[in-house]
C-alpha cells in the first residue's frame, strides 16, 4: 500500500486547507509548508515544518527561491519502485513526499484588478509552484497532487475508506487535473504578456488560450451530441458566458447560440432594443424610446418565427414587455436587468429561461474562432462601426434625414443575419428577413414573402454587394425606396443604372458584412 506519511502543503487560494491539514495531521502525516500557508496552519494548532528548515536552505530573495532544492524535488519525483532512485534518497538524506497539495500564485486575479502593473503581474507568476505540481503529476504512481480545494474531500474519504492510501484512479485523474492547471496558467501568462506588446503580431505562430469549464449542457445541436459551457480567462462583461440565469430550465447548447446572436445584435443600438432570434438569424427588431412598442413592432415582422424565440432587450425588462411576451412560448429573454413585477410574472412560467447580463456596452474588440476539421479558423471580431460620413450616395434620388436612419438600422440588422442576407425596414423596424440563400435574388424574395406587413414604401439592406440588378428589379418590384449596400461589384454602374431607372435612392457603405 501507498500510505501517505508525508505531505508538502503550500496555497494561495485557503479555502478548507486548514480542515484539510488537521485531518492529515490526525492521521499521522508529517506536514511541511512555507510562509503564508504555515503560519496559518501554525495559528490553527497544526505542527509544521517549513521547508526551509527540512532543506537546510533558507527562502530568499522576497521567496522566489523557497521550494526549488533537491530535497523537495527528490522527494516529489523519486519513483519507490526503482532502487537506485531509493538508494540517492537515502544517500542525500530526501525523505519522500506522498502528498503535494498547491495552488499558484493568484495571477488571473492579479491582472484582473482595475491598475493592475507589469511589476504586480511578473511578481504573481508563480515558479516554484508549477514546478512542484508537475513533478506530482509526472510521478502520479507515487505522489498524489491536489491543485483544487473541491479534491480535499475526495480525498480525506479515500484515506479514511484505505487505511491512509489514495487510489491508483484518483491519482491519475488529479494529475490530468494538475497539468491542466498549469497549462491553463501558462496560457494566461502568455496571453497577458502578448497583450501588452505594442507590436505583437495579431496572430503569433502559436495560439493558446485558457478555459475553465462552466458546465456540461444537457445535450449539442441534437440530442445524440454531448456538449459543455467553457469560459475564457477573464472575459468581459458584456459576454454572453457573464448572463446570470435568474429563473428558467437548464440551458442548452442551441439557447447559448441564439443569446449571444440576440445580445450581441441589442446591444449594437443606443436607442431601447428588441430583437427576435430564431436559429441564430434576426426575425424581428425595432427600436424606439419605449420597450414595449419596439417588442410589438419586433413581433410583428415574423409572428410565426417569433414563436419559441429567443428575445434581447438593451433596456430593464418591464413588466408591460412580459405581459406581451407571454402571449406566445418563449424560450429565453436577455436583458441587463427586470422590474421586480415582471420577474414575479415570469415565474409562473417556470420554464422560460431570464438571463440578466452585467453590462450593455457595446462589444469590444476581440477574436471570432470557428473549429473546421483538424484546426481553427481565427479572425478579428466584426465590431466596425458605420461611419456616416463615409456614407456615398451614387444614385440621382437623394435620401432624406428619415431614410438615412432607417437606412442604417437597416444596416445594423443585416450585419447580423446570415449571409446572404437582405432586410427591409421601415421607421427603424424590420418588416421582411431573408437570411443564408445561396443568391441574393433569392433573399430578396424570401425577405418579401416573409414580411407581415407592407413592404412598399421600405428601405432595403444588403450585407454584400449585388452581383447583378435582378434583385434590385426585385425590389422595385415591392415598392422599396431606398437601398444601402457595400458596393465593389464589377457591374456596380449597371446596379446604380437600374436604381436610377426605378427612382430608388442608394447608397454605398465600402463595408462588407458576410456572416457564415
Amino acid at each position: 500500500m501507498k500510505i501517505i506519511q508525508r505531505a508538502l502543503i503550500s496555497v494561495s487560494d485557503k479555502t478548507g486547507i486548514a480542515d484539510f491539514a488537521k485531518e492529515l495531521h490526525a492521521r499521522g502525516v508529517e506536514i511541511l509548508s512555507t510562509g503564508g500557508t504555515a503560519e496559518l496552519l501554525k495559528q490553527e494548532g497544526i505542527p509544521v515544518r517549513q521547508v526551509s528548515d527540512y532543506t537546510g536552505f533558507p527562502e530568499m530573495m522576497d521567496g522566489r527561491i523557497k521550494t526549488l532544492h533537491p530535497k523537495v524535488h527528490g522527494g516529489i519525483l523519486g519513483r519507490r519502485d526503482v532502487e537506485a532512485h531509493m538508494q540517492s534518497m537515502q544517500t542525500h538524506g530526501i525523505k519522500p513526499i506522498d502528498m503535494v497539495v498547491i495552488n499558484l500564485y493568484p495571477f488571473e486575479a492579479t491582472i484582473a484588478k482595475p491598475g493592475c502593473t507589469l511589476e504586480d503581474a511578473i511578481e504573481n507568476i508563480d515558479i516554484g509552484g508549477p514546478a512542484m505540481v508537475r513533478s506530482s503529476a509526472k510521478n502520479y504512481n507515487d505522489v498524489t497532487i491536489v491543485v483544487d480545494p473541491a479534491d480535499y474531500a475526495v480525498v480525506l474519504e479515500e484515506m479514511q475508506a484505505s487505511g491512509g492510501e489514495v487510489s491508483l484512479a484518483t491519482r491519475k485523474r488529479l494529475s490530468r487535473s494538475a497539468f491542466s492547471a498549469t497549462a491553463k496558467y501558462d496560457a494566461m501568462i502568455f496571453g497577458y504578456l502578448t497583450s501588452l506588446e505594442e507590436d505583437a503580431p495579431a496572430f503569433p505562430e502559436q495560439w493558446s488560450q485558457s478555459l475553465s469549464k462552466v458546465q456540461e449542457l444537457r445535450y449539442g445541436e441534437n440530442p445524440h451530441q454531448t456538449a459543455a459551457l467553457y469560459r475564457e480567462a477573464n472575459p468581459a462583461p458584456n459576454r454572453i458566458v457573464n448572463a446570470r440565469q435568474l429563473q428558467g430550465k437548464e440551458l442548452s447548447f442551441n439557447n447559448y447560440i441564439d443569446m449571444n446572436a440576440a445580445w450581441e445584435l441589442a446591444i449594437e443600438f443606443s436607442e431601447s432594443s428588441a430583437v427576435i432570434i430564431k436559429h441564430t438569424n434576426a426575425c424581428g427588431v425595432a427600436v424606439g424610446q419605449d420597450q414595449l412598442s419596439a417588442f410589438l413592432k419586433a413581433r410583428e415582422t415574423d409572428p410565426v418565427s417569433a414563436f419559441g424565440g429567443v428575445m434581447a432587450f438593451n433596456r430593464t425588462v418591464t413588466v408591460q414587455t412580459v405581459e406581451e411576451l407571454l402571449k406566445n412560448f418563449v424560450e429565453v429573454i436577455v436583458a441587463p436587468g427586470y422590474e421586480p413585477e415582471a420577474l414575479e410574472l415570469l415565474a409562473k412560467k417556470k420554464n422560460i429561461r431570464a438571463m440578466e447580463m452585467p453590462d450593455t456596452r457595446a462589444g469590444a474588440g476581440e477574436q471570432d474562432i470557428k473549429k473546421i476539421g483538424g484546426g481553427l479558423l481565427i479572425q478579428s471580431a466584426d465590431r466596425l462601426i458605420l461611419d456616416p460620413d463615409k456614407l456615398k450616395v451614387v444614385t440621382e434620388i437623394q435620401p432624406d434625414e428619415a431614410m438615412l436612419a432607417t437606412l442604417k438600422f437597416a444596416w445594423i440588422v443585416a450585419k447580423h443575419v446570415k449571409s446572404n442576407a437582405i432586410v427591409y425596414a421601415r421607421d427603424q423596424e424590420t418588416v421582411g428577413v431573408g437570411a443564408g440563400q445561396m443568391s441574393r435574388v433569392d433573399s430578396a424574395r424570401l425577405a418579401v414573402e416573409k414580411a407581415n406587413k407592407e413592404v412598399k414604401g421600405c428601405v432595403m439592406a444588403s450585407d454584400a454587394f449585388f452581383p447583378f440588378r435582378d434583385s434590385i428589379d426585385t425590389a422595385a418590384e415591392s415598392g422599396i425606396t431606398a437601398i444601402i449596400q457595400p458596393g465593389g461589384s464589377i457591374r456596380d454602374q449597371e446596379v446604380i443604372d437600374a436604381a436610377n431607372e426605378h427612382g430608388i435612392a442608394m447608397v454605398f457603405t465600402g463595408i462588407r458584412h458576410f456572416k457564415h
